[in-house]
């Protein structure tokens, strides 16, 4: 009998008709999400940051039907470390490797450097959960056939898991694992004042106050998005981002030439906030727009300024939602302290295919312990709210 579905992996975005890719990944009626769109993949992949030579080695997996139609899409890389991921598996890889084993290279399904939950396999037809279980079956297939150690699958949205646990994830022997991130929700508040009735009074005077303090030296706050962004505007805030990636990874992920690629080709997705003193922009924050939720991605800043960081990427981008009927805020990954500034814990998902046996059994007994911590975790963070008690 001739199977319905064939895989294949190409090694670049580019290979992917860009119709192709958008429809699948971005489907009618789904949420439009503006980091699984072809333009988004390209510019990582064109502009050196997700290559190869730096750890990420594309190997898209293509599902075709008997036509040679494209019914299907996996974006995967072969991944020879684990920086940019933001589900840590760094003591896996050191546990695995001094046990004698070789954990990288390994395959990663998800979007480079975006902790972002989302679509991760696309299908398209009648059959989606056939699809889906082909395009799962073809990344385990890579890696026994090429000895890797490993499959991942991160960031799945949570509500999207039903579909893959029908597609066979944990029945082709995937583990499932759930970390915290933290989200800001519209409760129906209108402006930011609607927002603020909603805590408690200590916290909410708290709240204030930071807001003061953050703009206290006669700073300005402007936002700019669209057609109004120009290089002048790319060039202050690329000196914020590498400021930040010197802090804190020594060399930034992104390069230059990625964010002059999504400022031609994603123009319409991107809000700037910038902190400015008198014509000079000091600090800044990129966000991207999906069709309900404003993401936060990169921040940076020049000067120092008590809670600006608070003020640009939390309260700014609760104001930019609120003015333009976003019902949702995510502003990147970890960060308790957005807590008490009214972004609550929300779930996020991931899926791992150990190849080893018995590493799988290690592994296996981690996670179920790391599960119940995280749930009794959950359980304390969303005490610490502050909102008003019902």
């Amino acid at each position: 009998m001739t199977a319905a579905f064939s895989v294949r992996s190409v090694s670049s975005a580019k290979a992917i008709d860009p119709k192709v890719w958008n429809g699948l990944a971005n489907p009618d009626g789904a949420r439009f999400d503006p980091f699984l769109t072809h333009d988004f993949f390209v510019a990582l992949e064109d502009s050196g940051s997700a290559v190869p030579e730096a750890g990420w080695g594309a190997m898209h997996l293509v599902a075709e039907d008997q036509a040679g139609a494209v019914v299907g899409l996996m974006p995967l890389y072969l991944k020879g470390h684990s920086q940019g991921e933001y589900v840590f598996d760094h003591g896996w890889a050191q546990g695995y490797d001094m046990a004698g084993g070789r954990y990288y290279p390994k395959l990663l399904c998800g979007v480079p450097f975006t902790p972002v939950s989302g679509r991760r396999l696309w299908a398209e037809g009648p059959r989606p959960l056939e699809i889906s279980r082909c395009l799962l079956s073809g990344a385990i297939d890579l890696v026994k056939q090429r000895g890797l150690s490993s499959l991942h699958i991160n960031f799945i949205d949570p509500a999207l898991a039903a579909p893959l646990r029908g597609a066979g994830l944990e029945e082709l022997g995937f583990l499932l694992r759930t970390g915290t991130q933290f989200h800001w929700q519209d409760q129906g508040y209108e402006t930011f004042d609607g927002f603020l009735a909603s805590l408690q009074s200590r916290k909410r005077k708290a709240l204030k106050k930071e807001r003061r303090q953050a703009l206290a030296n006669d700073l300005q706050i402007e936002w700019v998005e669209g057609d109004a962004i120009t290089p002048a505007h790319w060039h202050d805030f690329y000196q914020f981002y590498l400021d930040t990636s010197d802090r804190k990874w020594g060399t930034p992920y992104l390069t230059k030439d990625f964010f002059s690629q999504i400022g031609t080709q994603l123009a319409d997705q991107l809000v700037f906030v910038f902190a400015r003193s008198g014509e000079q922009r000091v600090a800044g924050a990129l966000n991207f727009k999906g069709s309900d939720t404003l993401y936060g991605r990169y921040w940076g800043a020049l000067e120092h300024h008590p809670f600006l960081h608070f003020e640009v990427c939390y309260y700014q981008a609760i104001d930019y939602a609120l003015a333009n009927g976003l019902s949702r805020v995510e502003a990147g990954a970890q960060g308790e302290h957005k807590l008490l500034r009214g972004y609550a814990p929300c779930q996020t998902l991931s899926a791992h295919y150990i190849a080893d046996e018995s590493f799988r059994l290690a592994v296996k007994d981690f996670l179920e312990e790391e599960t119940r911590h995280m749930a009794l975790h959950g359980e304390a963070l969303r005490g610490h709210l502050p909102f008003k008690k019902q």
